[in-house]
């Protein structure tokens, strides 16, 4: 049966009855039609499946299992190739554990270097968010298990999570709050949407109609199920109403009654409540035909977790003091060298029964180990710190490990700065005072302030990597792999250089999103504010350049594409993986944009001297920014810079088009209008160019009246001159005036 013949057969209590859950993880199941009950489960960088009392917090134990990078790891990969990967693993696992949906990706930018959950978030940027996540789904889709985008929409800390409302104007909402979950449903083919449990401008996300209806549903054309986060309902009725299909988690008590009490009252359609049934009716009916046995090899998964460990590496600064050679006696030191920080605290954590350390995986080198600091502290230990200077000493190389303990971020609370622990920045003083070869590597899903970079020779980011993340450190560290991650976030050199700092986390549950467009990169550069790393930075072993940028046409409509293509060359002698970055900048635009943003990214494999081409297509999207005049993406006419680089300061080669926009915004000319404003309007500006040609206010000698070198201030001031000004200025009649503003407004 289909879902519609299943729908006919059902009470209007056993549809209500289906818009929640059976118990913590699972839907109802409707026995008399053969309907089962459906798993959903915890990720989405490892399988947290709970067979005795459920959580949503990662307290109550999980079976063992796998445990890969986190979100914030594998978008430095920036590399399809490596979420594909993860997905289709997951996928197999999911199908082994007889589970239908995972819960994620997160997909929520990264507004502030604060919030507690960014281990679990891709990015900064809604491109990169969104390209890494859709590639994730596609792959585990494939497998017959659902993936679940979350937390839609503006979920972006951790303070007040459950009450609070972002206020965020239309623009920046379009532009870098939803791009990534339209990404998700549109090109990754999301069959699960998660609500968030904070309100938007007032309303919650899972009564919020713009959200989960207008835009989700009828702009995107969404057809799967809207699940709301573990406990975010407030009203159910109101919820359904405003397309909420699935209320979790469930249990004895949600029986559905206030719903059909809703329908029966007549404040909720029946239409309405078919269809949240009916999509919770599809999810289920999917995953059953779906369902297949699946034999799981762990050893092939803890090999893939390594794999992808060291592609999401970055290699942050390296003044040759790496790769690390075989023959050199090296001391390793932090507890993190032993015991590292791999996954990160709450709904996503993944029970591994073993992880392994820099120290174990290096165990047949010349590595001596010193403990350095107590992770559970932060002061000093004298004699810890004492028995790592004499190691540093002894050893060609010192490699110290160290970074944000488990007490620093985690679901459910925010951080409240970005340093680590004291007793580790003075530990790396220390041993880099006694030797010049020191090499921090660093474990955290967070940015984190680095006081002794400039005292270090080399530093290597690890990120939440996985519980592998001692084997991958291990051979990236002695040149066995190639680091190839690059940033998908930047560095600020303080906190308070955040565009957020003054409005993270609000007041009172409300929080405004004063910076607007200005979030992360497009924020820093636009100021060109000094940062410790900007977005996109990540080195090589090798080195790499970029060379004969071609564009297919110099010139082009909005409705047209423009295919790019960039030669890239490995110039060293190692082979590696060049990150390759396309940014299109609006050369001068009457509204506030950023000065580049990212519109494209390859990564591409190189042996030493190859080059290989890459090729990228820009629409419409690459060049246009959010017009709440016309609620749509609108391309202002003018010339754009396709630019290619390795991150977004290093701009290395550039190429200029010429864009025409075909959509023209509606513009009602009244008294108050501008001068200037009225030039953007195709009939007005005819009409400023004859009247400017014969103006006294133009001419020389009122220039020269006010002085020398007055002539560009008088333009400006003529400009913003209202044109019902001309009337006291004598140039035209309130006749005349009148009959103008009713031409150019018909």
């Amino acid at each position: 049966m289909n879902t519609k013949e299943i729908l006919d057969q059902l009470t209007l209590e056993e549809k209500a009855a289906l818009c929640s859950g059976r118990d913590f993880w699972k839907t109802k199941a409707i026995e008399r039609l053969g309907i089962e009950s459906v798993m959903m489960c915890d990720g989405p960088h490892g399988l947290r499946k709970q067979e005795g009392e459920g959580d949503h917090l990662g307290i109550n134990e999980s079976i063992p299992t796998v445990c890969y990078p986190s979100a914030s790891a594998l978008a430095s990969s920036f590399d399809r190739d490596v979420m594909k990967k993860l997905g289709k693993a997951l996928g197999r696992e999911c199908q082994a554990e007889h589970v239908g949906m995972l819960l994620g990706p997160g997909m929520n930018i990264k507004r502030s270097p604060l919030c507690g959950r960014n281990f679990e978030y891709f990015s900064e940027d809604p491109l990169v968010a969104g390209e890494m996540g859709a590639a994730y789904i596609q792959a585990l889709q494939s497998e017959g298990v659902a993936a679940c985008v979350k937390h839609f929409a503006c979920n972006n800390q951790e303070t007040m999570r459950m009450a609070g409302s972002s206020q965020v104007d239309e623009r920046t909402l379009h532009e870098i709050y939803l791009p990534a979950f339209e990404t998700a449903v549109k090109k990754g083919k999301t069959r699960g949407i998660m609500a968030a449990y904070n309100a938007v401008n007032g309303e919650f996300c899972s009564e919020n109609k713009t959200l989960l209806t207008d835009i989700l549903r009828d702009e995107w054309g969404y057809d799967g199920m809207v699940v709301t986060d573990w406990g975010a309902v407030k009203n159910r009725a109101v919820g359904v109403a405003a397309g909420l299909d699935l209320e979790m988690p469930g249990g004895p008590t949600a029986t559905g009654e206030e719903l059909v009490k809703a329908v029966k009252e007549g404040t909720l359609s029946e239409e309405a409540l078919d269809r949240a049934a009916g999509s919770v009716l599809q999810f289920i009916l999917t995953a059953m035909q779906n369902q297949r046995d699946e034999m799981i090899d762990r050893e092939a998964c803890r090999n893939l977790s390594e794999e992808l460990s060291a592609e999401c590496a970055v290699l942050l600064k390296n003044d040759g003091a790496l790769p690390l050679s075989e023959s050199s006696r090296v001391a390793f030191i932090g507890e993190f060298a032993k015991m590292p920080r791999y996954q990160g605290g709450g709904s996503s954590h993944i029970n591994v029964p073993h992880a392994v350390g820099a120290v174990e995986a290096a165990e047949e080198k010349d590595v001596i180990y010193t403990r350095g600091y107590d992770v559970h502290s932060e002061t000093s230990d004298p004699a810890l710190v004492e028995e790592a200077i004499e190691a540093a000493r002894s050893a060609q190389a010192a490699v110290i490990f160290a970074g944000l303990p488990d007490a620093y971020e985690t679901e459910g609370a925010d951080r409240e700065h970005m340093r680590i622990p004291e007793n580790q920045n003075e530990l790396i003083k220390a041993v880099a005072a006694v030797n010049p070869k020191t090499i921090v590597v660093l474990h955290g899903g967070s940015v984190m302030e680095l006081p002794w970079l400039d005292k270090v020779s080399a530093v290597l980011l690890m990120h939440l990597g996985g519980e592998q993340v001692g084997k991958a450190a291990v051979e990236l560290l002695y040149g066995e792999k190639n680091p190839s991650g690059h940033l998908a976030e930047t560095w600020p050199a303080r906190l308070e250089d955040n565009p957020s700092y003054l409005n993270f986390p609000g007041e009172e549950g409300v929080v405004t999103y004063a910076e607007g467009i200005y979030v992360g990169y497009r924020y820093y550069d636009k100021k060109k504010m000094t940062v410790t790393f900007p977005f996109g930075h990540g080195l090589s072993y090798t080195t790499f350049t970029y060379e004969n940028l071609q564009v297919d046409k110099e010139s082009l409509t909005d409705q047209e594409s423009l295919t790019v293509r960039v030669d890239v060359k490995n110039t060293g002698k190692y082979a590696g993986k060049a990150v390759v970055q396309l940014y299109v900048s609006d050369r001068e635009s009457t509204v506030r944009r950023p000065i580049r943003e990212l519109r494209d990214f390859a990564k591409v494999a190189l042996e030493p001297g190859e080059v290989k081409t890459v090729s990228f297509t820009l629409d419409k999207r690459a060049f246009a920014y959010y017009e709440p005049k016309c609620s749509d993406w609108f391309v202002e006419s003018g010339e754009f810079e396709i630019g290619i680089g390795d991150s977004s300061r290093n701009i290395v080669l550039s190429q200029t088009v010429r864009v025409e926009g075909t959509t023209l915004l509606s513009f009602t000319i009244t008294e108050t209008t501008t001068i200037g404003q009225l030039m953007k309007h195709p009939k007005g500006s005819l009409f400023v160019r004859q009247m400017m040609g014969s103006s006294a206010m133009a001419s020389s000698d009122m220039s020269s009246s006010m002085g020398e070198g007055t002539e560009k201030a008088l333009q400006k001031m003529v400009l913003e001159i209202p044109i019902g000004a001309m009337v006291s200025y004598g140039r035209m009649t309130a006749e005349q005036l009148k009959a103008l503003i009713d031409s150019l407004n018909s």
